[in-house]
């Protein structure tokens, strides 16, 4: 049976220990583009959670009281258009692993919408201080409904 892991199911062995290494070297949570906006959202007064581990997806900043939900994806494992790319090594594998996470976005932000949540997406190569724009204004808007 074939599953979101690709043909064989399994992770395919590496090709190179130096590459291996490096990608399990990644942060999965407070990256740089996370710790910039979190510290400019902070510096305006808004208050957070950071991975707020009872919602669906786990949150990179959670405002409890308005219900909105803040993910800031990486290009490279969410499959950004624009900066998005594909390893040449195992590409198969890799295709079905990020299209696997894709979909998980999908859902997440589907379950997240069932509980009332509103969930929003930024790349991590948007200007920081434009994303807290974005931010702050829906805040305010859920806040505040006119």
């Amino acid at each position: 049976m074939r599953n979101a892991a690709g043909a064989a199911g399994r992770r395919p062995p590496p090709l190179s220990a130096t590459v291996s290494a490096q990608m399990s070297r990644m942060p999965r949570a407070s990256t740089g583009p996370e710790l910039l906006i979190r510290r400019e959202l902070h510096r305006r007064g808004l208050r957070f959670r950071v991975n707020h581990k009872p919602l669906p997806g786990r949150p990179d900043v959670a405002f409890t009281r308005v219900r909105l939900a803040v993910f800031i994806d990486g290009c490279f494992w969410h499959m950004c258009p624009e900066h998005g790319t594909l390893p040449k090594n195992n590409a198969e594998w890799w295709l079905a692993k990020l299209r696997r996470n894709v979909e998980r976005d999908a859902e997440k932000d589907d379950k997240l919408a069932a509980l009332g949540w509103s969930a929003h997406h930024f790349w991590e190569h948007e200007d920081p201080l434009a994303v807290a724009d974005t931010i702050e204004a829906r805040w305010r808007e859920l806040k505040d409904p006119a």
